[in-house]
C-alpha cells in the first residue's frame, strides 16, 4: 500500500517542488513557465511547470495533465509524483515519452480555486474566441439563482427551489447541459469559458506543440476530481465518437466505463472548449485519444454545490467576516480534494493502474499504415 503522504502535498508550492524533484530524479526534461503577474496564495511565484521522460522523439507520446481545474489538483499531482516515483525506464516501450504538465492553472490551485485568476474555467476556454460565442440560453435563465450575491440559508432555498423547478420543468439532463456545458456571457457564472484565450491556454498550446508536435500517436489524461463513485475512476472519452481514437481509449480504460459515461447519472454536455479540444486542435498531424479521468468525491448535488460555493467565495466572499470565509473556502477544498486517506489511497491504486493500462495501450497501438 502507498503512503499517501508522500504524494499528496498541502499545498500548491510542496506539490510543486514535489514534481520538480520526480522529475529530476527520472532524468527528465524540466521546464517551467512562470505567471506573468499573479502570485499564489503564500506570495510564492506560479508556475507551469513541465517534465518529459522516456523517448522525447518517440512517435507515441502520453501527455498527463494536473490541475486545469486548480484545486482539484492535489490529485493529479500525486498521481504524477507516484508514477515517477516508481519509473522504470527500462520497461517503458522504447517509441514512447511522456510529457507530465504539472499545475496548468497554477493560480487556481495555489489559492483554491478551480478558476484561473480571471475567474475563467480553464476547461471551457479554448473555443474560437475571435467567433460569435456559443449561446447558452438555458444557462441565462438560471445565472441568477447559479451565482447569487447572498450565500446564506434564505437565499440558498430561493436559488434551490428555483433550479429544482427547471430541473422537474426541463429535465435533469438539460439542466446539467446549461449548468457544465459552457457559457461566454457572465463573467461571475458557472463554467464561465472568458472572452479571450488565458496565459494558461497559450501556454498550453506552447507547451504540447514544442515537446509533442512531431507525434503520430498521442494519448492524453486530464485529471480532475469531483464525478463519480467515491474515490472511484470515472472516464470522459472525448475522441469522435466511432472514431479510432475513440476506440483506442475505450480498450485503454475499458470499454464500458469509456464509451457509456453517464456524469452523475446525466447525459453528456455538449462541452465547448476543452483542454482536450485545444490539443487536437494544436496537433493537426497527430490522432489523439484520452480525454477527462475523474475521481468521485461527495456526488452530484455536493458537486454542483462546490462549483457555485468557489464561484461565491471569488466574488463575494469579501461580504462574510474571516472565520465563516475560512469554514467555507475548507469546505470547498474537502469537496473537490478529501482529506481522508481512504480516498487518496483508492486515487493512488486506481490512478497508477489506469496510467499503467494507458502505456501498454499506447505502445500496442498500430500506426496508420499498419492497420
Amino acid at each position: 500500500m502507498l503512503n499517501y503522504t508522500e504524494y499528496f502535498s498541502a499545498s500548491y508550492d510542496i506539490a510543486r517542488s514535489k514534481f520538480r524533484r520526480e522529475v529530476t530524479a527520472a532524468g527528465g526534461v524540466l521546464t517551467r513557465h512562470r505567471h506573468p503577474n499573479a502570485k499564489g496564495a503564500l506570495g510564492e511565484e506560479l508556475t507551469i511547470d513541465v517534465g518529459h521522460v522516456g523517448n522525447t522523439s518517440g512517435s507515441r507520446q502520453l501527455i498527463m495533465i494536473s490541475a486545469t481545474h486548480g484545486l482539484e489538483g492535489f490529485a493529479g499531482s500525486a498521481l504524477q509524483i507516484a508514477w515517477l516515483r516508481h519509473l522504470n525506464l527500462a520497461v517503458l516501450n522504447a517509441d514512447v515519452g511522456v510529457l507530465l504538465i504539472h499545475g496548468l492553472n497554477p493560480f487556481g490551485f495555489s489559492h483554491g480555486s478551480r478558476t484561473t485568476v480571471n475567474g475563467v474555467d480553464l476547461n471551457r476556454n479554448f473555443v474560437n474566441h475571435a467567433a460569435p460565442p456559443v449561446l447558452n440560453p438555458h444557462y441565462a435563465m438560471l445565472h441568477k439563482y447559479l451565482a447569487p450575491q447572498q450565500w446564506d440559508s434564505q437565499s440558498q432555498s430561493i436559488c434551490d427551489a428555483a433550479i429544482a423547478a427547471f430541473r422537474f420543468d426541463r429535465g435533469d439532463d438539460v439542466y446539467f447541459n446549461a449548468f457544465a456545458g459552457g457559457q461566454y456571457r457572465y463573467q461571475d457564472g458557472v463554467c464561465f469559458g472568458g472572452f479571450a484565450p488565458e496565459w494558461e491556454n497559450l501556454r498550453l498550446q506552447e507547451i504540447v506543440s514544442s515537446s509533442v508536435g512531431h507525434a503520430a500517436q498521442v494519448a492524453v489524461i486530464d485529471w480532475h476530481t469531483g464525478i463519480g463513485r467515491y474515490g472511484h475512476p470515472f472516464h470522459l472519452n472525448f475522441g469522435e465518437a466511432e472514431s479510432e481514437a475513440h476506440w483506442q481509449a475505450a480498450q485503454w480504460w475499458g470499454l464500458e466505463a469509456a464509451t457509456g459515461s453517464r456524469p452523475h447519472g446525466r447525459a453528456r454536455p455538449a462541452y465547448q472548449g476543452l483542454v482536450f479540444q485545444g490539443i487536437v486542435s494544436c496537433l493537426p498531424q497527430s490522432v489523439i485519444a484520452g480525454g477527462v479521468i475523474e475521481f468521485g468525491t461527495r456526488g452530484p448535488i455536493a458537486g454542483d454545490l462546490a462549483i457555485r460555493q468557489d464561484l461565491w467565495l471569488r466574488n463575494h466572499g469579501h461580504r462574510v467576516d474571516d472565520d465563516t470565509r475560512a469554514q467555507l473556502h475548507a469546505d470547498l477544498l474537502d469537496s473537490l480534494s478529501p482529506v481522508s486517506y481512504q480516498w487518496r489511497e483508492q486515487v493512488l491504486e486506481h490512478g497508477l493502474q489506469i496510467i499503467n493500462a494507458t502505456l501498454d495501450g499506447l505502445a500496442c497501438w498500430s500506426a496508420p499504415n499498419q492497420k
